[in-house]
C-alpha cells in the first residue's frame, strides 16, 4: 500500500496529486522501485514500510488514503493471482466502490501488470477490465509510465536525470529543420463540401461541434478491420508549468502524424479522429477499436524557456503493452528533429522497413524558431473554426513567411485556410478563391510535393473553375504524393463525383473514412455520393453516422431529409427539415417536404422565402426546388442564373437527386455540354 509520506508520517498532503499503489507483499520490491521512480519525477506517492502493519488505526488510515488519493494503481502479478485472499483485495474493493461515485470520463483506476499475467486470466474486479492496463517489466520502470501518471494527474513531470539511453541530446542546429506539414484535418470538416447543401452551397458561420460517438454504422461506413500496421497519434499533453503550450504540444503530435503518413505500408489515422480524444481518459482498447488502430502513440511536451522535453510511447491497444518509449531533452530549436526521431523509432518498433530518406525535409534551410512557433500558433487559431480564428491563422502564417520566406508549410497552410474561409463566405467567392489559388501556387514553388496545395487547386478547379481536366490532373498528383491522406482522398472523391464517376468517388471516400473514421465530413460526402449512385439506404446510414459523431454538423438534417424523400418517406423528411438551422437550408427543405406532402400553400411560402433570402447567391438550390416540383421552365431559368452567378453548387450537377425530373429534357443535356460535363 503506497500513498504520500511527509517526515516519516503517512499522509496525503494534496489529494489532487497523490497516488496510491496497492500490491501483494511479495511485490514489495517492484512497488518500491515504482515509488522511487515516481518520486524522482515529482509525483507524490506514499511508501513508509514502518506503517505496513495491522490494527484498526492502520486500517482506517488505508481507507482514508483510498478515499483521498487522485489515482489508484493496483499492481497485478502472479503473486496476486496466487492469493485469492489478501488485504490488497480489500483495497481493490474500496477503490472500485469509490469509482462508482465518479464520472465515467474521470481517470482513477490505473491497473499495472508487472509480469506475464494475461488480462483474461487475471483475478481482478470487473471494473479493472473496463480501463486500459499498463504493462511494464518488474525490473525497470519506464519513463513513459511516469509521464502517463503525470499526464493523468495533469501536472508537469520533473526532468529525468541524465539517462543517455532515453533520447540523449545532440548539438542543436542553429535553425529548425523543415518537415512537411499537412492541412489540419479537423479543419477539413469545414472544407470540401463539409458545409455544403446537397446540390447547392449554403454556408454556416459556426464550426461543427465534434461529439465522438462509437455507435456502429453500415458496412460502407464502418472503420476497417484493425490492421497490425496501423497507428493513431493521440494529442500530446502540455506539461509546461504554466499550461500555456497547448498549441505547441498539438503541433508536435500533428507533425508526427504527417511524418508517419509518408510510410506507404502504415495506416495512420487522421488528426480529426485521433484528436477527438483530447483530454479524455478513454480505454486504449476502445480507442483502438473505434479508430481501427492496432497501436496508439501517446506523449507529452514540456517547454521551459529555450528547453523542450518530449516524451512519446507506442502502446499496443490490444493488450496495453508498451512497444517503445523514449524521452528527449533538447534545445527548443531541435524540436523538429525530435519529431523525426520519434516517427522513425515508431516505424522501427513496428518492424517496417523504411529508408530514412522518406522523412527527408523538403528544403535545405530550416525555419527559425520564431517562424515555426508563429506557424504553430496559426494552426491552433485555425482550429477554433470561426472567422476570427481563421483571420488570426492567416495573419500568423503570413508572418511566419515574412520571418522565413522559404517555409513551405506556412505557405501551404495559408492556401488551405484562405480556401475554407471562402467556402464559409468569410471572403467573397471570386477574390477568395483567387487568393487561395495564388497561395497554393506559392506553396508549390517552395515544395512541389505539397499534396495539400495540389488538392486545394484540384477543388478550386472543380467547384469554381469547372475545369475538369485540370482538376483531375491536380488530384492525381496529390494522390500520388499522399495516397492515404484523408484530405487528398476527399478531394479525389469530390472530383470523381462531379464527373458522375460514382464507383471511383465511393471508393475514395470510403478509403478516407477508413483513415479518419470520426470525421463527420467524410460521411456527409459519402451520403451525397451514395444518393447519386442510387444507393439511397446507404446514404441514409452515412448521414445518420455523421450525426452520431456531431449532432450539430452543417446541413445534416437537410441531407437526411432529402434522402428520406428519395425513399418516399415525406413525413419523416419534414421532421428533419424542421430541425435544420443552416442559413437558407430550412427554407429549401420545407419547400421540398411540403410539396411532397401536397401542402402547396406551405410549399409556395417556403420557396418564396428561399428566393427572397438566397436568390442572389444560391440560384442552383432554387433550380433544384423547381425541378423537384416538376416546374421545368422555372428550373432551367434558375440554372442559367446559377451559371451566370458561377454558383458553387453547379459542380455537383450530375446525378443531383433533386434534378432527376429534368434528365429526360433535351435542355438538360445541353446544359451539361455548357458545363463541359459528359452526358
Amino acid at each position: 500500500m503506497l500513498a504520500a509520506t511527509t517526515g516519516g508520517r503517512a499522509s496525503v498532503t494534496q489529494s489532487s496529486k497523490a497516488v496510491f499503489l496497492s500490491y501483494a507483499s511479495q511485490d514489495t520490491g517492484v512497488a518500491r522501485r515504482m515509488c522511487d521512480a515516481l518520486r524522482v519525477a515529482g509525483i507524490e506517492v506514499w511508501f513508509d514500510q514502518s506503517e505496513l502493519r495491522g490494527g484498526d488505526s492502520w486500517d482506517q488510515k488505508i481507507r482514508q488514503q483510498i478515499r483521498d488519493c487522485a489515482l489508484f494503481v493496483p499492481i497485478i502479478s502472479a503473486h496476486t493471482q496466487a492469493r485469492p485472499e489478501g488485504y490488497f483485495r480489500l483495497e481493490w474493493k474500496l477503490a472500485v466502490d469509490r469509482s462508482h461515485l465518479m464520472a465515467a470520463e474521470k481517470a482513477f483506476l490505473v491497473p499495472v501488470v508487472v509480469d506475464a499475467t494475461t488480462e483474461p486470466e487475471a483475478l481482478v474486479p470487473t471494473q479493472f477490465r473496463d480501463v486500459q492496463w499498463t504493462r511494464i517489466q518488474a525490473s525497470e520502470i519506464p519513463a513513459a509510465f511516469m509521464d502517463r501518471i503525470a499526464a493523468l494527474l495533469n501536472q508537469p513531470v520533473a526532468p529525468h536525470m541524465g539517462s543517455t539511453e532515453r533520447g540523449a541530446s545532440r548539438a542543436p542546429p542553429r535553425r529548425l529543420p523543415v518537415v512537411s506539414i499537412a492541412l489540419s484535418v479537423a479543419a477539413v470538416a469545414v472544407l470540401v463540401i463539409a458545409t455544403a447543401m446537397p446540390g447547392g452551397w449554403l454556408w454556416p458561420k459556426p464550426a461543427p461541434k465534434m461529439e465522438a460517438d462509437t455507435a456502429s454504422a453500415s458496412v460502407a461506413t464502418t472503420p476497417a478491420a484493425v490492421s497490425g500496421k496501423s497507428v493513431a497519434v493521440l494529442p500530446f499533453v502540455d506539461m509546461s508549468e504554466k499550461k500555456d503550450q497547448e498549441y505547441f504540444a498539438d503541433g508536435v503530435a500533428e507533425e508526427i502524424i504527417n511524418l508517419l503518413a509518408k510510410v506507404p505500408e502504415l495506416k495512420v489515422i487522421g488528426r480529426t479522429s485521433s484528436f477527438q480524444f483530447k483530454g479524455k481518459a478513454d480505454d486504449l482498447r476502445k480507442i483502438g477499436t473505434t479508430l481501427g488502430a492496432a497501436y496508439v502513440v501517446e506523449g507529452s511536451v514540456g517547454r521551459f524557456d529555450k528547453h523542450v522535453r518530449v516524451t512519446a510511447q507506442l502502446i499496443d491497444t490490444r493488450d496495453g503493452t508498451y512497444r517503445w518509449s523514449e524521452t528527449y531533452d533538447r534545445d527548443v530549436s531541435d524540436v523538429l528533429m525530435v519529431q523525426e526521431d520519434v516517427a522513425f523509432a515508431i516505424v522501427r518498433a513496428l518492424q517496417l522497413e523504411v529508408a530514412s530518406r522518406i522523412f527527408r525535409r523538403s528544403q535545405s534551410a530550416p525555419p527559425t524558431v520564431d517562424a515555426y512557433d508563429t506557424y504553430l500558433r496559426g494552426l491552433h487559431a485555425r482550429d477554433r473554426f470561426d472567422q476570427r480564428g481563421f483571420e488570426e491563422a492567416v495573419a500568423d502564417f503570413r508572418h511566419a513567411l515574412q520571418l522565413e520566406p522559404s517555409f513551405s508549410p506556412a505557405a501551404e497552410a495559408t492556401a488551405s485556410t484562405l480556401y475554407y474561409m471562402t467556402e464559409s463566405t468569410y471572403l467573397p467567392s471570386e477574390s477568395g478563391f483567387n487568393q487561395a489559388r495564388a497561395a497554393a501556387e506559392a506553396a508549390l514553388k517552395l515544395d512541389r510535393r505539397s499534396s495539400v496545395a495540389h488538392a486545394v487547386i484540384c477543388i478550386i478547379n472543380t467547384a469554381f473553375d469547372w475545369d475538369w481536366s485540370a482538376a483531375a490532373r491536380e488530384c492525381a498528383i496529390a494522390a500520388r504524393i499522399s495516397p492515404n491522406k484523408p484530405f487528398v482522398l476527399q478531394a479525389v472523391a469530390v472530383q470523381h463525383m462531379a464527373l458522375g464517376e460514382w464507383k471511383d468517388a465511393a471508393s475514395s471516400i470510403e478509403a478516407a473514412i477508413a483513415n479518419d473514421p470520426l470525421d463527420p465530413a467524410m460521411y456527409n460526402i459519402a451520403a451525397r455520393i451514395y444518393v447519386r449512385a442510387g444507393r439511397v439506404r446507404e446514404a441514409e446510414t452515412a448521414v445518420r453516422r455523421s450525426r452520431q459523431i456531431s449532432s450539430t454538423f452543417a446541413f445534416d438534417h437537410l441531407l437526411l431529409g432529402i434522402t428520406l424523400l428519395m425513399e418516399g418517406r415525406a413525413t419523416e423528411a419534414l421532421a428533419e427539415m424542421q430541425q435544420e438551422s443552416g442559413p437558407g437550408a430550412q427554407a429549401l427543405g420545407l419547400a421540398l417536404a411540403y410539396h411532397a406532402l401536397h401542402r402547396d400553400m406551405d410549399a409556395d411560402a417556403a420557396l418564396s422565402r428561399l428566393k427572397a433570402e438566397n436568390g442572389s447567391d444560391s440560384a442552383f438550390s432554387i433550380a433544384e426546388a423547381y425541378a423537384f416540383r416538376k416546374q421545368k421552365d422555372a428550373a432551367f431559368e434558375w440554372l442559367d442564373r446559377a451559371f451566370a452567378q458561377r454558383d458553387n453548387g453547379l459542380y455537383s450537377l450530375k446525378g443531383a437527386p433533386l434534378l432527376r425530373n429534368l434528365e429526360g429534357d433535351p435542355r438538360y443535356k445541353a446544359f451539361l455540354r455548357k458545363m463541359n460535363l459528359p452526358d
